[in-house]
């Protein structure tokens, strides 16, 4: 399947059975931390370090209630890692912006939706639990201006399964996604996005704004923190 005319493209175990259950069952335990850590009130409501569970209402939540993570260390490890992949598979040379992973849970639907810039060039790699097919409408392949406002043209789309390990690469901005209604357990799913370095405005997103790879999503260049990240980062 050639990515440049579909602009999606399946990997067959492009992350070993082993390494898929290993981060399945760390996942599950990272999420028990948590939940403890919360429950203790050891951590803040507002800290993600640990992870969170998105909230409705929020800029970017669009599985309410399902705990994820953004920018987990060994995920972003993972990012490194699959980029000669990805980038042997688009023909492109991409730079690395961000993962992010939900585990999820009986009932979710992920809906219609096109991503943000930095998720130019997605990947989303099932790892573990309940398989669960994804959508895509290469038909619908206009980069939308706003993609909170989205409206979808209601495709039925291709259908895409994926066994543990296997990872699907797609132009996040442009083809339009979705995951019908969850009936089993749980599902989790890691996503490594990335820019074309050509892109204009590429050069600006690296680490999705972030300082390097690793740090929260608050954490980025010219950020207002409580502290000089110019003395700290040389």
């Amino acid at each position: 399947m050639s990515f440049k005319k579909n602009k999606y493209c399946i990997i067959k175990n492009a992350v070993d059975k082993d390494l898929a259950m290993f981060l399945y069952n760390y996942f599950h335990m990272k999420k028990k931390v948590y939940d403890t850590c919360r429950q203790a009130r050891y951590i803040s409501p507002f800290e993600t370090m640990f992870g969170f569970y998105e909230q409705p209402g929020t800029p970017g939540a669009i599985v309410p209630h399902t705990y994820c993570s953004y920018a987990d260390i060994a995920l972003e490890t993972l990012l490194e890692k699959l980029k000669p992949i990805v980038e042997k598979t688009t023909g492109l040379k991409v730079q690395p912006a961000y993962s992010f992973a939900r585990l999820y849970k009986n009932g979710d639907v992920l809906p219609r939706h096109k991503d943000r810039f930095s998720c130019e060039i997605s990947t989303t790699i099932y790892l573990g639990g309940d398989e669960w097919p994804i959508y895509l409408d290469p038909k619908n392949d206009k980069i939308e201006k706003s993609i909170i406002n989205y409206k979808s043209q209601g495709n039925k789309g291709v259908k895409v399964d994926l066994k543990a390990g296997d990872m699907l690469i797609y132009r996040g901005c442009e083809l339009e996604h979705w995951r019908e209604k969850f009936t089993k357990n749980n599902c989790f799913q890691a996503f490594l996005h990335y820019n074309n370095v050509k892109t204009k405005g590429s050069a600006d997103n690296m680490y999705d704004k972030r300082l390097h790879l690793g740090l929260p999503n608050y954490f980025v260049k010219n950020s207002k923190l409580p502290f000089n990240i110019s003395k700290i980062i040389k």
